[in-house]
């Protein structure tokens, strides 16, 4: 995957050209009508050649429209086609010149806004490296990144580009992931950590075995989810395309009347060239991909469209425990050694392996040991495989940090050493095989939470907010208690929440958040499913929103945003509307020739796009709690 910048579509390309055309012919229409009136060719005026070949360049498009309605799709665009034809009938060159400007601009209009507003994805697309550095034996060239297999030997040079996920086999360094996780800090990064693609390297070179190609990799994932949002069509651009059906055969009424009443012909011209809404309707989807890009400057790739209409709607709050109203960032509260140890002996090797590691519990290993001033030192052979737990070689002692579930499997025998269980998170550490210590974490609410939770009703009329996890029920209702929620269901399983979400949205539109992958099948059940952090592929997957840097705030700001969207898109496609209706009535009464219809209808859809181009922009304010 070489991750090429978005380029307009060939069909999007002819309209530029036709666009094009059309605006040159008609320049030089009035050029040879005005200033350098020419002598008949064959009998024709001069004047009329550059509008025929104008006219002959817009046949495409009265194609397309022709096989939109043998299909049934009657839409407003259609008022173009007609237009067209008519002009010609009537020898109204000019005005069908217009037209075909009009309909063929606005598409290139659009294309133009679209590609604006979704500047995010063209800049994703250029952080990654087209190359990879591929090293065989003691040597190494480039190669094209999409054709990097998985197992080669990669070296990543200080201040590159990671090109794809991998694990680090030798070399030290720090790795900037912020651009993909949110987190902002710099992770070490030595033999047996992982690296992400898209994360910027520190100072060091690492040498790195692929884990992914670049097509599978977490950053492409990212890319497929921005060009995914893009592309498809939400429920609120259907309902423009309702608005337009019903339009339509009103413009067509009128244009009728105005005909049969006054006798002339010229007068259905008008009111049709008036009517015709070629980019009109476009201000909804580029008010979408506007506030698509607006969210994505905030930290929240939309995956999912529809979720920007249907979060206005959403009246229930679902939460997620852990990492949604919790920080998701365990603090060490208490150290448990094994006999002959002392606290500071058991976190000073501990914290020295867990610094290579991104489980939830490693960061508050590593600032417990900087906070009590402890010295880390050098880990090798680190690895963290599934059901393992972390281990790695210190000094030339093995170290091992897992479970207490997991340590019941391998070293029965050994579980009579550990204190007692309490609530909360907990770990145990091993040293050369032997029992070393027991740590206790407790991860606190965020301190916006209740704010936050206090503000939905008032500020955006959900009615009820229930936490729903797989934790102990005594820990999930000390979060309630802190966060201000009654409503609890603790001791969930995958399928029970997702039970729960399925009962919920049946009697309203639902709103989950969650970060974990057991948050999943939830994510997909809700009426909008909003994953947090970097999570997993499958949460990301099944989430219609993902939130980076797991805030509160961003959840406040989606809401805004969706809610701006819908209001937006409404004022471009009705208000350009009624202000259509008025001209059509102008054309109707005589006092707007065809030409100078289609100039009004020119205008009024410009201001339609221009308006529904605010939606990229943010406003002063995008949270209220």
């Amino acid at each position: 995957m070489s991750a090429p910048s978005p380029k307009p579509s060939p069909g999007l390309q002819r309209e530029w050209i036709i666009a094009s055309i059309a605006l040159a012919g008609i320049l030089l229409h009035l050029t040879l009508a005005y200033f350098f009136p020419l002598a008949p060719i064959f009998g024709i005026k001069a004047a009329w050649l550059p509008l025929w070949a104008v006219l002959v360049a817009g046949l495409p498009l009265v194609a397309d429209l022709a096989f939109h309605l043998a299909k049934g799709e009657f839409n407003s665009d259609l008022l173009a086609g007609i237009s067209i034809i008519t002009s010609v009938i009537l020898g109204e060159y000019l005005a069908g010149s217009l037209v075909v400007l009009m309909l063929s601009g606005g598409q290139a209009l659009e294309a133009y806004a679209v590609r604006r507003a979704s500047f995010a994805l063209e800049a994703l697309a250029k952080r990654l490296p087209a190359v990879a550095h591929k090293k065989t034996g003691q040597t190494f060239g480039d190669i094209p990144l999409d054709e990097v297999e998985v197992g080669d030997n990669l070296v990543v040079f200080p201040h590159e580009t990671c090109p794809v996920d991998g694990t680090v086999l030798d070399g030290h360094s720090t790795m900037n992931e912020s651009y993909l996780t949110g987190e902002p800090y710099m992770l070490p990064k030595a033999a047996g950590a992982g690296v992400l693609s898209g994360a910027v390297n520190g100072e060091g070179a690492l040498t790195i075995r692929a884990d992914r190609k670049a097509v599978d990799s977490r950053y492409a994932k990212i890319m497929q989810v921005m060009r995914e949002s893009e592309q498809a069509r939400p429920a609120i651009r259907r309902l423009g395309d309702q608005l337009g059906a019903v339009y339509t055969p009103v413009a067509v009424a009128i244009a009728l009347l105005a005909w049969l009443q006054s006798g002339d012909l010229t007068r259905f011209l008008a009111v049709l060239v008036v009517a015709t809404p070629c980019p009109l309707l476009i201000g909804i989807p580029v008010a979408i991909i506007g506030s698509i890009s607006l969210a994505a400057r905030r930290g929240i790739i939309i995956k999912d469209p529809v979720a920007l209409e249907k979060i206005a709607t959403c009246r229930v709050a679902i939460f997620d425990k852990t990492g949604t109203l919790t920080y998701g960032e365990p603090r060490l509260v208490e150290t448990l050694p094994a006999a002959g140890h002392t606290p500071e002996d058991a976190l000073a090797g501990i914290a020295s392996l867990e610094r290579y590691s991104r489980h939830p519990l490693a960061a508050a290993m590593v600032q417990a040991a900087a906070a009590a001033r402890i010295p880390l030192s050098e880990a090798v052979e680190v690895s963290e495989k599934p059901g393992e737990g972390l281990r790695g070689m210190i000094d030339g002692n093995t170290y091992q940090v897992t479970s207490r579930k997991k340590l019941a499997k391998s070293f029965p025998d050994m579980l009579e050493l550990l204190p007692p269980t309490e609530g909360g998170l907990e770990c145990v550490a091993l040293r050369d095989g032997e029992y070393l210590a027991t740590f206790r974490f407790r991860d606190e609410p965020r301190a916006e939470g209740k704010s936050f939770i206090r503000h939905l009703r008032p500020c955006h009329r959900i009615t009820r907010a229930l936490i729903v996890s797989g934790d102990r029920e005594s820990e999930v209702r000390y979060l309630a208690e802190k966060v201000g929620i009654t409503e609890v269901h603790a001791n969930q399983s995958p399928e029970q929440k997702l039970a729960l979400v399925r009962a919920e949205t049946a009697k309203a539109n639902t709103l989950y958040m969650g970060d974990g992958i057991n948050d999943a099948p939830a994510l997909t059940a809700a009426t909008v499913g909003i994953g947090f952090g970097q999570g997993s592929e499958v949460t990301s997957e099944a989430a219609g929103v993902v939130i980076l840097d797991s805030s509160l705030e961003r959840v406040d700001e989606l809401l805004h945003i969706g809610m701006r969207m819908r209001s937006i898109a409404l004022q471009s496609a009705v208000g350009g509307m009624l202000v259509s209706i008025l001209g059509m009535g102008l054309a109707a009464a005589g006092i707007l020739s065809p030409v100078a219809g289609a100039v009004t209808q020119e205008l009024i859809d410009v201001l339609a796009v221009l308006n529904a181009l605010r939606a990229s922009f943010p406003p002063k304010n995008l949270t209220d709690y």
